[in-house]
This record gives C-alpha cells, sequence and structure tokens, in this order.
C-alpha cells in the first residue's frame, strides 16, 4: 500500500495565527532540530506563553497526531510526543521552502510560463479549488481563464494541478516572452495584488525591525512569532524577479530583516528550548 504524501492545508502554510499552526512552528523550529522527544507539559507551556490556552494546545496536540504527524508515548501519568517519518518528512519541506525564500530571487531569462484553462461558472467550487491551488504556486492571473508565471519551471506543477482537478484535457500551456503590445508591466499589475503583499511585508518589518526580547525564554519565544509570520510569505508573495517590481520592494527588506533576526536569536532560542526538554 502506496503511503499518502503528507501535505499542509493553505491555512496552516500561510500561518495563520492558531493553535495548531503555531504548535506546527514549534515543531519545525525546536523539536525537528533536536530530535528529541517532548512532553505535552512542555509543549502547554510554550504555547501559553505564546497566547494559546491548554484545551487548544492539548486539541493542537490530538489532531496533529490524528494526521500521522506525531506519535505518543506514555510514561506513567505523562505524555510525550516525537514526530513521525511523516511529519519529519512534512516539516523539512516546509523548512527548505521558507529559508530558501529568504535568498535573492535568480536573474530572469524574461520567459513566462502561460497556462489557459477555462472551468465553466456553473462549476463554482471547481473555479476556486482551481485559484488557490494555483496563486499557492505562485501563479498570477490576468484575465479570465489565463495564468502566469515567470518561473517556467513550475509547469510539472501546474500539469499536476490541472491533472488533479480533470481539468488538463482542455487546458493549454506554452511558454513565450511578452512582445509589443500592450505594457508587461500593466500585466503584472493585474495579475498580481503587490501593493497587498507590500503592506504584509511593511507590518512584518515594523513588527521585528526594532523588537528586542528582555530574557532568554523571549527570544525563544520571539524567534517561534519570527518564523511563524515569515511562513506566510511564500505563499503571498510570488516572487517576481526584480526587473517585474516596484523600484525599492520591500520584500528585499524584510528578507535581509528575517535572516537577521532568525542567526542573531537561534541560538539563544534552541538553547532554551534545550532547557525546557531537559527538566
Amino acid at each position: 500500500m502506496t503511503a499518502t504524501r503528507p501535505t499542509l492545508t493553505r491555512r496552516h502554510a500561510v500561518g495563520e495565527t492558531s493553535a495548531r499552526s503555531l504548535l506546527l512552528t514549534v515543531l519545525g523550529e525546536f523539536v525537528m532540530p533536536q530530535e528529541s522527544p517532548v512532553w505535552t507539559a512542555t509543549i502547554v507551556e510554550v504555547l501559553d506563553s505564546l497566547g494559546v490556552e491548554e484545551k487548544s494546545a492539548r486539541q493542537a496536540l490530538a489532531r496533529t497526531a490524528g494526521d500521522g504527524w506525531l506519535s505518543s508515548e506514555r510514561v506513567g501519568r505523562s505524555v510525550r510526543w516525537s514526530l513521525t517519518p511523516s511529519g519529519r518528512r512534512l516539516l523539512t519541506e516546509g523548512a527548505e521552502r521558507i529559508y530558501a525564500f529568504g535568498t535573492p530571487p535568480p536573474v530572469w531569462d524574461g520567459v513566462w510560463l502561460i497556462l489557459y484553462v477555462s472551468v465553466p461558472e456553473s462549476k463554482r467550487r471547481l473555479r476556486h479549488r482551481l485559484r488557490t491551488k494555483l496563486t499557492w504556486a505562485g501563479f498570477g492571473s490576468p484575465g479570465p481563464g489565463m495564468w502566469i508565471s515567470p518561473i517556467p519551471s513550475r509547469e510539472p506543477e501546474v500539469l499536476s494541478v490541472v491533472q488533479g482537478l480533470g481539468l488538463d484535457q482542455g487546458a493549454m500551456s506554452f511558454t513565450a516572452r511578452f512582445a509589443a503590445v500592450g505594457s508587461e508591466r500593466e500585466m503584472v499589475r493585474r495579475a498580481w495584488d503587490l501593493d497587498a503583499v507590500a503592506a504584509q511585508y511593511a507590518g512584518f518589518v515594523e513588527t521585528f525591525g526594532e523588537l528586542e526580547p528582555a530574557s532568554v525564554h523571549d527570544t525563544m519565544l520571539a524567534q517561534t512569532r519570527l518564523v511563524h509570520e515569515w511562513r506566510r510569505f511564500p505563499f503571498l508573495d510570488p516572487r517576481l524577479p526584480t526587473a517585474l517590481l516596484p523600484e525599492g520592494w520591500i520584500g528585499d527588506q524584510a528578507r535581509r530583516l528575517f535572516a537577521e533576526r532568525h542567526t542573531e536569536w537561534s541560538d539563544v532560542a534552541q538553547h532554551r528550548w534545550r532547557e525546557l526538554i531537559g527538566r
């Protein structure tokens, strides 16, 4: 029997502030690198410091275990948790996407990947699923039925999306350069709401730009919030080439800030986590 590949819902991937999404951040940032089981009480304590009530924390643990990402072991009256192979694989892939997103975008050769796919108005749920999946993959839509990406290597991902939704029979894709008719920047403006993305980046910079944790424990919490907030951006920002972005794009400042803060706080945060699980 083939194992089911673990996946995150978009709601959890974009880092919605819920007990479960915060738990996933803690698991990825601290439990996975340490490779040690962690007591329920430790996770509940950390999530409580992040504003999550105990009941919600315990429900998040139970649901995550129910999805096959955590396994539990009872020791006396206490329970400790370990990542399953599926959970470790899921979080490893997530970490790779998060930290790769923090690097500068590659030089662009001017080639677009274009997808045409039509979904009848009567199938609104299917249209919504298509839009969600293609937006998640970094595509923008400058007009009805047309989706574009400046990263042609995403074609296998697009093929998987349209096949998975049963839309591959009527879909078409090709690669091309923008020609003489119209404006490439206007096409970008219609395809992506970069003002909304910039506003999200501005909030991130404002929150973490001047943040100075007052203690070792606060540093661990700040690191958790930093990664949790940054998790959203690979799914919000299409990461367009520099040539297509507004001058002085705030996303570049936010990426530098994330890298600096993560490096600055990491050792202290990991040390504090080891203290907590060693008690």
